[in-house]
């Protein structure tokens, strides 16, 4: 979607949607790339609700306020629906493996001097963690592994590698968790499996100790279909994209609330 030409069509576009009393409005333009707030985080967007009011080539504009709008990308809809239709947006947000919102505050329950319980809500602005639903591993280069699928950016630059196992349906998690003198006869691994377009079974990421790097290996019904070796902890990312992220994270669900039945993409 070409934004420059959306943004210089905008005026005409809402046109007759916004009060005469109202000098200006407002637009949140949703093309796949993240968002990021005034502070420089990456945010997730929250679902709203809204009217199409006009449609373009490129476009969709969803009045969501008094002179408020949002520009949707068409190429990205489950969606296009009719002009005056009122429908649901719900723009890619990133998740946790609970499939909570990854921005959701976590919750832990505390005590009084006097053993009364208490729950606290913890937020950290700019946090959005999909933490890997194993317990702490005792082998070193197991918990560096957890770490770097925890911390180190997706290709895309907005998710965590975790929140790409999220998109591509990873569960059923599995490790191996060797004692230092069993590392090399039985390298550190976590496995896992994933439902996505691109692949459908098994993948496990181990620790090759003698070169210091990973290995992916691409499982179903029981049989290797795929392995790649000396993956440095720099490039997993990519891998792991490569072989099983198909993409369809980014698509905008609309949900049409009144209406025709719209055209499925």
């Amino acid at each position: 979607m070409d934004t420059q030409a959306i943004r210089a069509q905008m005026p005409t576009l809402v046109r007759g949607h916004v009060p005469s009393n109202v000098r200006s409005f407002k637009f949140n333009i949703f093309d796949g790339q993240p968002k990021i707030s005034t502070l420089g985080f990456h945010i997730d967007p929250k679902p709203f609700e809204g009217k199409v009011i006009a449609t373009t080539d490129e476009a969709i504009v969803v009045k969501t306020g008094r002179a408020e709008f949002a520009v949707l990308d068409k190429a990205l809809v489950t969606d296009v629906p009719d002009e005056g239709a009122k429908v649901q947006v719900e723009p890619y947000a990133r998740r946790r493996f609970d499939g909570l919102r990854a921005d959701t505050p976590e919750e832990s329950t505390e005590f009084t001097a006097n053993g009364q319980p208490y729950t606290v809500k913890r937020f950290i602005l700019g946090s959005a963690p999909a933490k890997l639903p194993i317990a702490e591993p005792q082998c070193p280069e197991l918990q560096e592994l957890i770490h770097q699928l925890e911390q180190l950016p997706a290709p895309d630059g907005f998710r965590r590698i975790t929140h790409l196992l999220v998109d591509a349906g990873a569960r059923d998690f599995t490790v191996v968790d060797p004692s230092p003198r069993n590392i090399i006869a039985t390298p550190p691994a976590i496995g896992f499996t994933v439902a996505s377009a691109k692949f459908y079974g098994c993948v496990t990421v181990l620790y090759e100790r003698g070169l210091d790097t990973y290995a992916v290996e691409l499982h179903r019904d029981g049989e290797l279909v795929e392995r790649v070796d000396e993956v440095f902890f720099d490039t997993l990312g990519q891998v792991l994209e490569l072989l099983i992220d198909d993409g369809s994270w980014r698509l905008i669900r609309v949900q049409r609330l009144s209406g025709r039945k719209p055209v499925q993409h």
